[in-house]
């Protein structure tokens, strides 16, 4: 048989571009493959997939390089990317979008504005569509239009393939309907290199837009009245809060409202009357606006960092409330912080099994957060990661696969909760070899969790 050579735009170690090529969004994890190739098409995700195999060679599957734990990256080996494959088409009457998989978020809501679609997805720009709809996909249309992943119809997907070494398929829930019902949820590099995927647009025009601030003293009954509110409204505002540390004396909530001004004022009435607001805000926008106003910045630039998250099914007590804000009375530095994102309404609608995403019944997501600069401070804000995690175990469940923690223990459990058999299953089927691998992947039955 004649040997696979690589296709694609290729970098080495020694090529002038490599360290961009091969920089992830976190530097506190540094990674050195001996290759990286971008794919300018299927062909050539086939052929590196092929080429992988037939040397031995360890690979990675990258996206939108916003893997937390830069599980996309390895050493050595080689590093399959998809991110130049960016090409977006839309069927404005019938709503549909084919999206390859190399795309950025900012890229398929302004291509879609431009048709008065958007899909419910997430908040930073350049992070990749793929990764995010295989993970599930939250944002402040979660609450009206449910997960990205619950807009998905169709992927495209290279599998390991025992006679060819690699084979495309079409997945949707007519054809290997296993593999695409893990692949809403189940995240992503665990079955196979992820092409293009095909989606079911939502019209838009104009939302609403909202943000209130409040100082640190005010703490504990913005708290409360947010995480009994927010979840709870009507399903047509979706809304966040972030708390910093106590030195930084900010509290802020923002949301999107499918709506009128005047109607998201009465409905944010509960919430303005809990403490001493410092500034408020309600505009009505173009989506597309609403969309470069919650795209943070800090989200999109590489940094040495540490996240981990969990879900909450039900409002915090007053002791769970009092170590967070333990925590973020002694929090490492000024930029850490707890997000939460108040989830319900579409979202809320779908049973726990009918796709991979597990945590339905969830109330609200919560990110821990911290970056630093200089390589000293690691350990420190690695520990209070971990320790504010578990001062809210108790009370809370799981973590989002978006938001990998590599120090999770029971880490297949916490992220797919009671689908975790079940994604198992679809493993060992579709990749009984284990050929798509990384620190967390799902791995196939006959394996250990802890290979």
């Amino acid at each position: 048989m004649e040997k696979t050579t690589l296709t694609g735009r290729i970098v080495r170690r020694d090529d002038p571009d490599y360290n961009e090529a091969r920089t992830n969004i976190n530097l506190s994890l540094q990674r050195y493959p001996d290759i990286i190739v971008f794919c300018q098409n299927k062909h050539d995700a086939v052929n590196a997939l092929k080429w992988a195999r037939e040397n031995n060679v360890p690979f990675r599957i990258r996206g939108g390089r916003h893997s937390y734990e830069n599980f996309s990256l390895l050493n050595n080996g080689l590093v399959i990317d998809l991110s130049e494959m960016k090409k977006i088409r839309v069927d404005k009457d019938k709503r549909l979008v084919s999206i390859e998989a190399g795309a950025e978020l900012g890229d398929v809501y302004r291509t879609l504005w431009r048709y008065g679609l958007t899909l419910p997805a997430g908040t930073i720009a350049n992070v990749g569509i793929t990764g995010l709809t295989l993970g599930g996909g939250i944002g402040y249309l979660t609450r009206s239009a449910g997960l990205t992943c619950d807009r998905l119809l169709q992927l495209e997907m290279i599998i390991a393939d025992e006679k060819e070494g690699a084979k495309l398929i079409t997945v949707n829930r007519a054809k290997h309907s296993d593999l695409f019902w893990a692949s809403q949820g189940g995240g992503g590099g665990n079955f196979g290199i992820v092409t293009s995927m095909m989606f079911k647009a939502v019209p838009i025009s104009y939302v609403t837009v909202f943000s209130v601030t409040w100082d640190w003293d005010d703490f504990d009954e913005v708290f409360n009245t947010w995480q009994n509110w927010a979840p709870f409204t009507d399903n047509r505002l979706t809304s966040s809060i972030q708390f910093w540390p106590k030195e930084v004396n900010r509290i802020e909530a923002l949301g999107q409202f499918i709506g009128t001004k005047d109607e998201l004022k009465e409905l944010l009435a509960p919430l303005m009357k809990a403490g001493n607001p410092t500034s408020g805000m309600v505009k009505t926008v173009p989506f597309i606006r609403a969309a470069a106003f919650f795209n943070s910045p800090g989200g999109n630039e590489p940094q040495k960092m540490k996240r981990s998250g969990s879900f909450i099914e039900k409002p915090l007590s007053t002791r769970a409330i009092s170590a967070l804000k333990y925590y973020l009375q002694h929090a490492p530095n000024k930029n850490a912080s707890v997000w939460q994102q108040s989830l319900g309404g579409a979202a809320g609608r779908i049973a726990p099994d009918q796709t991979a995403f597990y945590y339905r019944n969830a109330i609200i997501a919560q990110e821990y957060i911290t970056n630093w600069t200089s390589p000293e401070e690691e350990r420190q804000n690695v520990r209070w990661i971990e320790g504010l995690r578990t001062s809210l175990s108790r009370e809370t469940m799981g973590d989002y696969v978006n938001w990998p923690d590599i120090d999770i223990r029971n880490w297949l459990r916490t992220y797919y909760g009671g689908n975790v058999d079940r994604l198992r299953q679809v493993k060992t089927k579709y990749d009984p070899e284990n050929v798509f691998r990384f620190e967390q992947s799902i791995p196939p039955l006959r394996r250990s969790p802890f290979f």
